[in-house]
């Protein structure tokens, strides 16, 4: 079976490493260098606390990877789990906690309902008169994506796939229904035929199917993270907080430090009823029309800076008017209308594996096997992905994740 797999993030290695490794002559081309699209900008959250059976589900069968990762791999990912706390200020989405802690507890989660005093145990910080009620699963965490990334690299070259950077995917090819192979542009131009080609392209997604003559919704959202000394240190066994009406959030980092993000400014999360109204009218919701993934700004706003870690303090009592910004960065987020990512086999030999929507780097052990599991068995079975589908956009069918972090 040979593979050519479009795109060096995590979702590309993984897939590579998991194909090969059932026999697959693979080879990855990326156009730059691994990761640098979204993987090496990624704040690593790996989380279960998601609000559809299949964003849990693919989160519990990448976990069970993560968990064993430095045994299975030899690389140690910096794999901490002080769990994820998420607070509601609003009624609406305190009800919808109860809905989603016992949707995770039917799959194995041990996520909780709290009130907000009980999430102060937490989260010492958290101004509870703020909030109405919280959910927790100490079972989330976060990873570091660039030792993540190395240790799929690796894993993929040693299971015999060949890596190739600086290597460009300029067209895809199709004999009639089926795709046959691709062009790519490296030190010299080749075609390469291939059984199957693989899109994980991340924020170039779409333009990478445009070329095998395949339409998806997937496109590229600049998000930013920064680097703050609060004014009182964060503990590093609280969790990942997010304050989900406002759309802030942070986590501990080493020596009481924190990384603080959020999306605020118009960007909030929108509904799945005027996601169906973007697409049919051609849109992509939530995502920025103007974005180039080749030359978007990759250096923090400092009014957004200012806003996000004022937004923080809104949240928790660690950040206060003497926290001091060290620095931040952008990347890119590849959206789809409703923020679950297409998982299928488009045409025959085009498999997709793209619109992550920021969940990429945490569902990618997942992802991995069930890329290997279309090419080799014709379906996939470790996740019920029948809902990934794309034609759900044009059938109005789309899902709706409650928990955008």
């Amino acid at each position: 079976m040979n593979v050519a797999i479009v795109g060096g993030g995590i979702v590309g290695l993984a897939s590579a490493h998991y194909l090969a490794e059932r026999g697959a002559d693979v080879t990855v081309y990326e156009k730059g260098s691994l990761g640098n699209g979204s993987t090496e900008r990624s704040v690593g959250g790996i989380r279960a606390q998601f609000s559809t059976p299949v964003n849990v589900e693919l989160s519990v069968a990448s976990m069970a990877v993560w968990e064993e990762f430095e045994a299975e791999f030899g690389t140690d990912i910096a794999y901490r789990r002080p769990g994820y706390l998420f607070a509601a200020r609003e009624e609406a989405t305190a009800r919808a906690f109860e809905e989603q802690v016992a949707l995770q507890n039917d799959r194995g989660v041990p996520s909780v309902l709290l009130d907000p005093e009980e999430a102060t145990e937490h989260c010492p910080g958290l101004r509870a008169e703020e909030f109405v009620a919280a959910t927790y699963s100490p079972t989330d965490g976060f990873a570091d994506p660039h030792l993540a990334l190395q240790g799929f690299a690796e894993a993929a070259r040693e299971s015999g796939a060949e890596i190739r950077t600086r290597t460009a995917v300029t067209e895809i090819h199709r004999d009639g229904e089926g795709v046959t192979g691709l062009t790519a542009a490296g030190k010299t131009t080749e075609r390469r035929d291939a059984d199957f080609v693989v899109n994980a392209a991340g924020p170039w997604a779409r333009r990478v199917a445009a070329t095998a003559g395949v339409e998806i919704p997937v496109a590229p959202k600049r998000r930013q993270i920064l680097v703050a000394d609060p004014e009182t240190p964060v503990p590093e066994d609280v969790p990942l907080t997010v304050d989900l009406d406002t759309g802030s959030h942070f986590r501990p980092e080493r020596e009481g430090k924190a990384l603080v993000g959020g999306h605020f400014r118009g960007e909030e999360r929108r509904s799945s009823e005027s996601a169906s109204d973007e697409i049919a009218s051609g849109g992509t919701s939530d995502a920025d029309p103007d974005c180039d993934p080749d030359g978007f700004d990759r250096k923090m706003d400092l009014d957004w800076a200012a806003e996000a870690v004022e937004r923080a303090g809104d949240c928790a009592t660690y950040f206060g008017p003497d926290s001091e910004i060290r620095r931040g960065w952008a990347g890119l987020y590849a959206v789809t209308p409703d923020h679950h990512p297409v998982v299928e086999e488009s045409v025959p030999g085009f498999v997709q594996a793209v619109g992550f929507s920021g969940h990429g780097f945490q569902h990618a052990p997942a992802t991995g096997k069930l890329v290997a599991e279309l090419v080799f068995d014709g379906e996939a079975s470790l996740v019920d992905i029948s809902a990934l589908g794309s034609d759900r956009f044009e059938r109005g069918a789309l899902l709706e994740e409650r928990n955008v972090a």
